[in-house]
């Protein structure tokens, strides 16, 4: 079919627009960008904890998958579970959503995806909580959910507005990740238009390359802090499953070789300080880490993540490799526009 249109600059979406209008046309591609870095940041966390659980648990099956919380199915809530559902091995029975309005989720309901308005039953359940809340329901939703989140959940905010130090206040919480971005003048921002297909987007190298964490370049930057607030929430899990600090280790290495087989293994000193590694037993569990800390605060990690130039390529070949391979499982599309 023929678009008709197509070389009718009439019907541009820039057509009409003033001169001082047109010197903000670049917040488009800005919008697309944080929209995509931050569904694909969210599948590549998913992915991470997925995978550690199962190597936790030693075989696939109920105790090992994950269960994904969304709260909020505005423009946010919609591309994230597109995208999850995509790009992640998460079954559809295992994503659950609270929305005020689960009646306008039919799509999701259709592919196995549970949608109801109960924000604290989806708090009780949920190991990774995504608040896709806006910025101004924020303090209602963490009321109501406060009381009700384990310690073992790890909260995921795109509230851009709402610092990790007034999340953590206003949640009771300490195992928030919150993703902060920064803007840098670029000439090729406009690659991200191309996101307006999240599922298209997300096979596209050039994309996925873009969004790397440590090596962003298109307009859009994300620091060393949130990288290692990822590692740590990994530590975290570790610690909650009672694995000694040799055998965490091990595992949270051997997620990144089994991508990138070069990589840099983490010990103990990259994580902790070294006067708490002399006493650590290798059977002992690693102390729980505060993510609010992690990730206002240097770490020890943070230091040797900053002055280790290899290992950020390691991660950042991971995390490519992590998002380009495709998911095992089989599941149903959403026919909702996107």
């Amino acid at each position: 079919m023929v678009d008709v249109g197509a070389d009718l600059s009439s019907l541009s979406f820039d057509a009409g627009l003033t001169e001082d209008e047109r010197q903000l046309l670049h917040l488009r591609a800005r919008s697309a960008g944080l929209t995509f870095c931050g569904c694909a940041h969210a599948v590549y966390l998913c992915k991470l904890v997925q995978s550690l659980r199962c190597v936790i648990t030693d075989s696939p099956g109920e105790d090992s998958d994950l269960c994904v919380g969304i709260l909020g199915m505005g423009h946010m809530g919609k591309k994230l579970l597109l995208s999850l559902l995509e790009k992640s091995d998460i079954k559809p029975s295992h994503i659950k959503i609270s929305s005020k309005r689960p009646e306008n989720a039919v799509e999701s309901v259709q592919t196995g995806v549970e949608c109801f308005f109960d924000n604290p039953r989806l708090a009780r359940w949920a190991d990774v909580l995504f608040l896709c809340c806006l910025p101004s329901h924020l303090p209602k939703v963490c009321a109501e959910i406060r009381s009700h989140l384990s310690k073992r959940c790890l909260v995921y905010s795109f509230a851009s507005a709402v610092p990790v130090t007034r999340l953590a206040q206003l949640l009771g919480h300490d195992f928030i990740l919150k993703p902060q971005y920064d803007f840098v003048a670029c000439d090729t921002a406009d690659v991200w238009l191309s996101c307006t297909h999240m599922t298209a987007a997300l096979t596209d190298p050039l994309l996925i390359e873009a969004s790397c964490p440590l090596t962003m370049s298109r307009g859009i930057s994300l620091g060393l802090n949130w990288v290692c607030a990822v590692l740590y929430s990994l530590l975290n899990i570790c610690t909650c499953a009672g694995l000694g600090s040799s055998d965490a280790l091990s595992l949270i290495n051997g997620l990144f070789k089994e991508k990138y087989p070069h990589t840099v293994e983490l010990n103990a000193q990259s994580f902790i300080s070294s006067s708490y590694t002399s006493s650590l037993l290798t059977e002992e569990p690693f102390p729980w880490i505060s993510l609010t800390v992690v990730q206002t605060k240097e770490t020890p990690l943070l230091r040797f993540l900053s002055s280790n130039k290899y290992l950020q390529q390691c991660i950042s070949a991971a995390y490519k490799s992590l998002l380009e391979e495709t998911p095992e499982k089989s599941h149903i599309k959403l026919s909702c526009k996107t």
